[in-house]
């Protein structure tokens, strides 16, 4: 359910584009050629999911053990701060989204299916990835994050039938609406430091709390 007001801020935040891609595909299907980007765009996000919707469905089990696993969670922090630090070393490489293709795409998505293991972060696993293939910084940010959407939309029908809607539904919407809001504030200082580049700098933090872990997991 937090992941539910999260995702209520991704659509918020990114509504220009989300819009942009439903015309886009009306567009194609109607074989216009304005602004068929939005929909190529939206094809684009639809192959990125197939790769995570498999390996969640396919190794369900295997991922929901490790969360029982602390000093694995560590070792995942580590691993996404490496990640992290590697993005200073990319390119100048800036693909359009014209220019991005399938092959991106199913990268991006199996980095997404791989960051269900607790400890590697989905945002950071993701727009790492799009950085390593080329893409424009902007353009892995926003990739990244409304590839969540499904994602995210995905897991909660699944979750869904499980929620109690008991006497606890006023604290879980207090909950939701807490991390809608700080969701839309993350989202826009997250997007500021993708733009500068400076996405390196967590590392520090995820090496940080990952030795922390390892060292007091028992």
């Amino acid at each position: 359910m937090l992941h539910l007001g999260t995702l209520l801020a991704v659509v918020v935040f990114f509504w220009k584009d989300i819009a942009r891609m439903v015309q886009g595909s009306m567009s194609m299907l109607k074989r216009e050629k304005r602004d068929q980007q939005g929909g190529k765009l939206l094809l684009l996000i639809v192959l990125a999911t197939v790769p995570t919707g498999l390996m969640g469905i396919l190794l369900k089990d295997w991922f929901e053990s490790l969360f029982s696993r602390p000093k694995t969670v560590g070792l995942m922090l580590l691993v996404t701060g490496l990640l992290l630090w590697m993005t200073r070393t990319v390119g100048r490489k800036q693909k359009t989204t014209g220019e991005m293709g399938a092959v991106d795409a199913l990268f991006i998505g199996i980095a997404q299916g791989v960051a269900i293991i607790p400890g590697i972060s989905r945002s950071g696993a993701t727009i790492s990835t799009g950085l390593f293939c080329g893409l424009h910084r902007e353009l892995a940010g926003k990739f990244s994050f409304l590839l969540s959407i499904p994602a995210i939309l995905g897991a909660t029908l699944l979750k869904f039938r499980e929620i109690d809607t008991g006497a606890e539904f006023g604290v879980t919407l207090i909950g939701m609406t807490v991390a809608f809001v700080i969701g839309l504030l993350s989202l826009k200082l997250l997007m500021k430091i993708i733009r500068a580049g400076k996405l390196s700098g967590f590392a520090y933090y995820c090496w940080a709390m990952g030795i922390l872990m390892i060292l007091l997991a028992r």
